[in-house]
Formats: structure tokens, C-alpha cells, sequence
């Protein structure tokens, strides 16, 4: 079985990313492996309403958005370290598969452990999987871990 040195953990924050919290630090422990704990951060979508909004609120409200993220991060790494594993975290920005499949490339991961919802159907189709995407985008193995 191929070591793992650096594994990359892609985290949205759900409980199918806790899950897959839980996978990621079990491989990184036994391998030995740094964890590189990441988020995509989406900036808030606008739709053309009736109501106007301000640059000023948008700003805000996209701030807090980060500011949440990097908490959550912060926790992750917390209780990483706690579990005796070196970890950091990255804030990245835009699209979700693409982001984490270049910090896998640019970080040099030799794995990717992400969560998946478990949708199906219409439901799947209309959402898209962010997993299948990263799998076919990773230049790096990638593990899945189902929701509960």
C-alpha cells in the first residue's frame, strides 16, 4: 500500500464532511500523514431581486461568510492536533471541485478524502456532485466517504 505523506481533507462543514473528518484523521494517523484541512468558500450569490443591495452588504455579508469558514477551519485543526496529527488550513475561493483539486496539486496531496451527500436522482442531476467532479479533476487518488 502507497504511504500517504500529505493528505488533503475537503470539508464543507456538513455532517457528511464530519464523517469523512473522522476517515481522514484515521488514514493520517496510521500513515504518519499531514492533513491540509480545506474549504472552498463561495461568495454569496446575487439574484436579480426587486430589492437592491449595496456593495457595503454584499461586502459584509461575504465577510462573514469567510470569517465563519475560517472558524470552522480553525476548529478542524484544533482537533487534529488534538488527535496528535500535524494539520493546517486553507481558505480557497470559486468553484468547489476545481479549487480543491489544484490545492491538491499544489500542496502535492496523495490523497483526497471527501465527503458525499448521497444524492441521487433528480436531486443529483440538478445539484451535480462536487465528489465526482474532484475525482475526475484530483491528479491524486480520491476517497469518498458516504454520509451516514
Amino acid at each position: 500500500m502507497k504511504s500517504f505523506r500529505r493528505i488533503l481533507f475537503a470539508t464543507d462543514f456538513s455532517p457528511a464532511s464530519a464523517r469523512a473528518f473522522d476517515e481522514a484523521i484515521s488514514l493520517a494517523k496510521t500513515a504518519g500523514s499531514e492533513l491540509v484541512i480545506v474549504h472552498v468558500h463561495q461568495p454569496p450569490s446575487l439574484f436579480p431581486t426587486d430589492v437592491a443591495v449595496s456593495p457595503s452588504v454584499y461586502e459584509q455579508v461575504d465577510r462573514t461568510l469567510r470569517e465563519g469558514a475560517e472558524e470552522g477551519l480553525a476548529k478542524l485543526v484544533t482537533e487534529a492536533s488534538r488527535r496528535g496529527l500535524r494539520a493546517q488550513s486553507l481558505l480557497l475561493t470559486g468553484f468547489a471541485d476545481q479549487a480543491i483539486a489544484e490545492a491538491a496539486r499544489e500542496r502535492e496531496a496523495d490523497l483526497v478524502v471527501v465527503g458525499t451527500h448521497g444524492r441521487t436522482g433528480v436531486r443529483r442531476f440538478l445539484l451535480g456532485s462536487v465528489a465526482s467532479r474532484v475525482i475526475t479533476a484530483a491528479p491524486c487518488p480520491v476517497m469518498t466517504v458516504p454520509a451516514a
